[in-house]
């Protein structure tokens, strides 16, 4: 018996089109009432209608998506789906984009290896650039910071009387609680301010 045939079209915000995905779908032949939309982002998989689909995915279903990003954006997270649709709904998947992605039956071994190769070569290029996103953010902050940059808020002026406040509680005429509540700051606060100044040759 021939599985039925279902498209997935996401796009992440109201404003974005979904008009060329739903053309590539009526053009590969998914029924119009098989095709689902969402507008959600693809950050991960907690889409309600995305995870719908994939329960009514039987033996011989295929799911097909324009592209590999419209799936999701997570590559670790797509292996799994994958893998998922594939081994233990038993269903094939199809990206229009790439037709190496094409896990369809009556593919031969081959064919369906060479997707799951791909799809891990992906995976793996995303992950890379992910890192090396992220080593290039440390440098540019650790460059930064070598200048002087600081980050982060500015921090808060100290209260006009904190000085004189400080020699009182130094000398003290007042309780380390005191000084604080004078202030209107918090203790742990206060006496953080009071250490590094002192370090700081200010007081």
């Amino acid at each position: 018996m021939e599985g039925t045939t279902y498209g997935y079209v996401r796009v992440s915000t109201q404003e974005q089109n979904e008009v060329r995905q739903l053309a590539a779908m009526r053009t590969f032949g998914v029924a119009e009432e098989n095709i689902v939309v969402e507008k959600l982002s693809g950050k991960d998989f907690k889409r309600p209608l995305y995870q719908r689909l994939v329960k009514r995915l039987r033996p011989e279903d295929v799911l097909v998506v324009k592209s590999i990003d419209r799936l999701g954006r997570n590559y670790e997270e797509i292996l799994e789906q994958w893998a998922f649709i594939t081994k233990e709904r038993q269903a094939a998947i199809v990206v229009l984009d790439m037709p190496l992605l094409d896990t369809r039956q009556g593919r031969d071994l081959t064919g369906t290896l060479i997707a799951d190769i791909v799809l891990q070569l992906l995976s793996y290029v995303a992950h890379t650039e992910r890192e090396n996103i992220r080593q290039r953010q440390a440098e540019g902050i650790a460059e930064a910071k070598a200048r002087g940059v600081r980050f982060g808020r500015p921090p808060k002026p100290l209260p006009e009387n904190f000085r004189q406040v400080h020699q009182n509680w130094r000398s003290k005429k007042l309780t380390l609680q005191e000084a604080a509540k004078v202030c209107g700051m918090p203790v742990s606060s206060f006496y953080a301010k009071a250490v590094e100044f002192e370090n700081l040759g200010q007081l």
